[in-house]
């Protein structure tokens, strides 16, 4: 091979990486990978997802080695999930060419390790599937220079979700094939006198001690390999988890019964029992149990893959006036794509030619499809409808909406609430705990028990080990989120941060922005009052020149006024946007300033002549909006802005579930009142600036509410930022989706309801979990240690002890998948 493996130490750029990682299996594993990451140099936090299996580091740019950190992470027992593909790269025709291939791979984030064979002209990389994909590898590869072939090889890569079922389903019943007839030579005896009998005629009770040992020794061994290999890693690190419980009990069991087995005269009298038949039980229900939870987290990511299947996988691009159908991935921005009747669109673009209506549901969670014609977006994942039209591309690959949602959806699956950190932390120092515990039964049961007193503290300690696993309390909150958030995201309400609801579920205000979120945010224009010398069409000219250039509503109501009377503004120079004042600009030689009476002030400009027009604008809850030209004023604009369909029934809506609505603008204060009084809105602060937004939160929270902020603006980013939680409106700034902790992608405040429905109900699961995992606990282990004995002469079997482990996880995974069933007030 030309070129040698060479190892990536340069990662994302943005200081994040994300990897998967398999092995982990209960919250103790969670804590262990943690500290592992938060150990390595230039790292600054740490998060690992347990129901995900997924991690996310945030490091110091170029500090970072990325193999290192995966070596780390193998060395603790786990396994870092990286990929490897193959790649045939044209146009080599040097060394100098492997080189310049195998940097540009280095470099691309996620890369772990790349070489490229100059003979067979093929790249083989393994990377982070987190991070990275092969078609972005290839584009790596052709941005470099270098052609690429055979791109369909690339899809041999399995879905490691299912790989990993079949892997327990596999292991599953190689356990059950050997341990049904062993539980009928061990248990069949005390079942049947008959058999009993039968069984002593054909062989001796030696005889078949090592049938069973025989039977029970590929299930401990080799199906539940992984138990053991695991959980001495946990143990050699000094970390036990749940694979330590496991294979301490499972090990104990079967040891017990080989030396009984092999000298039996070892033990005091009558103690030479065999117990070959509970560690096979004991690993065949753990297996069972782990196939049936991972069955059931693979329902609960559903909602993430049927994202990702929304993109179709071709598109029909027009090249030199004929249809031509090329992969999605070729796509770039400028293409022309055309979409038949009933076809999913494959990117986001504009349309350019025809008209139909379009079915978004699946990306805003509104059901009813929405008129698209020449000059409106569309979005990749969307369906559309009855008509035909072409889109030129404008986003593609990451950039995408769909990108967008699926990432944000995938990040707050990631994350980790409060709740959750506690969690760890107690389930970090409760393995530990166990093993003490189940000590001491020991202990106490050879000290204290009855003859055999050994057998008894055998099956007590063994019990307690194995009904104390941490895997329900490791798996109680990230289910839930995973669930919850898929299920958010499906009704068009895109939560960024796992944190953010819990922290919604406790939120006792919410505080509104008006324009956009309360209203329409397309305002139109009602009243034009010119002043000195310039007449409404040329105040209105000048006016639309300036606002051409702004992103506010009211400036498009003021530019569609002038369209709609069929003046063309004339073109304006050196614009400026002063937030939450207004605007200005050069026109024709003229200094033109557009914004609110406080601008005026600001200006130096007198309005006072227009005060009584201004304020019945404002009583008629319109807009006053005043125009100078050269620092007089040339007339004043009255702008009014609907309030949306269903603003009062969200407010009402929020007031029933005990949260205070309160209103918090920029505008007119006569115009806020008028607003929210339509709305039923009974707090008002009007009048505000950017930055006093973000202040008047911070007031409300130091007055101990738990805010809730919604807004869709530049100027609401501040206060957006300032909130317990952020709620951007979809349909706003990309500044305000950035952000908004949680975005409404249709706009609609009815979804507001549904995400604070969501989030209370998640909370009342996680919290359903967190009481089974604990109670459980809290309730079993004494009984395993053996506390019903003394009253009821019973004492749990090891058996019994992994079957009810494994119920407990199912139990937490179970009850989590019923966020799926969560329906919207708005359907």
């Amino acid at each position: 091979m030309s070129g040698d493996t060479t190892t990536a130490t340069r990662p994302d750029k943005r200081g994040e990486l994300r990897l998967e990682i398999g092995g982990m299996t209960c919250a103790a594993c969670v804590g262990r990978v943690e500290r592992v990451l938060k150990g390595q140099p230039a790292v600054r936090d740490a998060e690992v997802n347990l129901a995900t299996g997924k991690a996310r580091v945030v490091f110091d740019p170029g500090g970072m080695n990325i193999p290192a950190v995966l070596d780390a992470i193998a060395d603790r027992g786990y396994t870092p999930v990286t990929r490897r593909v193959d790649i045939r790269v044209g146009d080599m025709t040097c060394a100098a060419c492997v080189r310049r291939v195998e940097r540009a791979l280095r470099k691309a984030p996620g890369v772990v390790s790349a070489a490229v064979n100059l003979a067979t002209e093929t790249a083989t990389i393994e990377y982070l599937p987190e991070m990275i994909n092969p078609a972005r590898l290839r584009a790596v590869i052709e941005a470099a220079g270098y052609r690429t072939f055979d791109p369909e090889q690339e899809g041999l890569e399995q879905d490691l979700e299912v790989q990993e079922r079949r892997a327990w389903r596999r292991d599953l019943m190689l356990a059950a094939l050997f341990t049904l007839p062993l539980l009928g030579v061990a248990m069949g005896p005390m079942l049947s006198p008959g058999l009993d009998q039968g069984m002593r005629r054909w062989a001796s009770p030696a005889v078949w001690g090592w049938v069973q040992f025989f039977l029970a020794t590929p299930v401990l061994f080799f199906a539940g390999r992984r138990f053991l290999r695991q959980g001495w890693a946990e143990l050699r690190h000094l970390s036990p988890g749940m694979n330590s419980l496991v294979m301490i009990g499972g090990l104990a069991a079967w040891s017990y019964s080989l030396i009984a087995l092999v000298a039996p005269g070892r033990f005091p009298e009558g103690t030479a029992h065999l117990y070959f038949e509970a560690a096979a039980v004991i690993v065949t229900l753990i297996l069972l149990g782990k196939y049936l939870e991972s069955t059931a987290k693979g329902r609960a990511s559903q909602a993430i893959r049927k994202l990702m299947q929304l993109q179709p996988p071709t598109a029909r691009v027009v090249r030199e006036g004929e249809e031509r159908e090329m992969p999605v991935e070729a796509l770039i921005p400028g293409d022309i794509v055309a979409v038949r009747p009933g076809e999913r669109i494959p990117v986001d673009g504009v349309i350019v030619e025809g008209e139909s209506r379009v079915d978004e549901s699946m990306i805003s969670g509104e059901p009813l499809p929405v008129a698209k014609r020449a000059g409106d977006e569309v979005t990749g994942g969307t369906v559309n409808g009855h008509g035909a039209f072409r889109f030129r591309v404008e986003r593609v690959g990451d950039d995408t909406v769909l990108a967008h949602i699926i990432r944000m959806v995938e990040d707050a699956q990631a994350g980790k609430p409060p709740i959750q950190r506690v969690a760890d932390q107690i389930a970090g120092i409760f393995v530990p705990v166990v093993l003490v515990v189940a000590a001491i039964t020991f202990g106490l049961w050879l000290w204290l028990g009855p003859s055999p007193s050994l057998n008894y503290a055998f099956v007590a300690g063994v019990s307690v080990l194995l009904i104390a696993c941490p895997c329900a309390m490791g798996l109680a909150t990230p289910t839930a989120i995973m669930v919850a958030t898929g299920r958010a995201a499906q009704l068009g309400v895109v939560v960024r941060k796992g944190e953010a609801l819990e922290t919604l579920a406790h939120i006792d205000k919410v505080v509104m922005d008006k324009t956009g979120t309360l209203t329409r945010g397309r305002p139109a224009l009602t009243d034009i009052d010119a002043a000195g010398e310039w007449d409404e069409a040329g105040l209105l000219a000048h006016a639309a020149a300036v606002e051409r250039g702004s992103e506010h509503p009211l400036a498009a109501a003021i530019v569609a006024a002038a369209e709609e009377r069929g003046i063309a503004p004339p073109e304006a120079a050196r614009f400026e946007a002063v937030p939450g004042y207004g605007v200005r600009a050069e026109v024709d030689g003229h200094t033109v300033a557009i914004g609110a009476a406080r601008y005026m002030e600001r200006l130096g400009v007198d309005v006072s002549a227009t005060t009584e027009a201004a304020e019945a604008l404002s009583r008629q809850a319109r807009t006053p909006v005043f125009v100078a030209i050269d620092g007089v004023l040339a007339g004043l604009l009255g702008v009014a802005d609907p309030l949306k369909s269903e603003a009062a029934e969200a407010v009402a809506a929020l007031a029933a579930m005990g949260v205070r609505p309160a209103m918090l603008t920029g505008d007119d204060p006569h115009t806020a009142r008028a607003v929210a009084r339509e709305a039923g809105i009974e707090e008002v602060v009007a009048g505000v600036l950017p930055q006093q937004k973000a202040e008047e939160v911070k007031r409300l929270q130091a007055e101990g509410a738990r805010v809730a902020f919604v807004g869709d603006g530049i100027n609401d980013a501040p206060a957006l930022a300032q909130a317990d939680v952020g709620i951007a409106i979809g349909a706003g700034t990309d500044i305000a989706i950035e952000a908004g902790d949680i975005i409404l992608m249709s706009g609609d405040l009815l979804a507001l309801r549904d995400a604070l429905a969501l989030a209370r109900r998640t909370l009342r699961t996680i919290r359903l979990n967190f009481l089974w995992a604990y109670g459980y606990n809290v309730v079993l282990i004494p009984v395993a240690a053996g506390a019903l004995f003394p009253f009821t002469g019973l004492l749990l079997n090891p058996m019994l002890a992994a079957g009810a482990m494994s119920i407990s996880s199912l139990f937490v995974v179970s009850n989590s998948l019923r966020l799926k069933q969560f329906r919207s007030a708005r359907r």
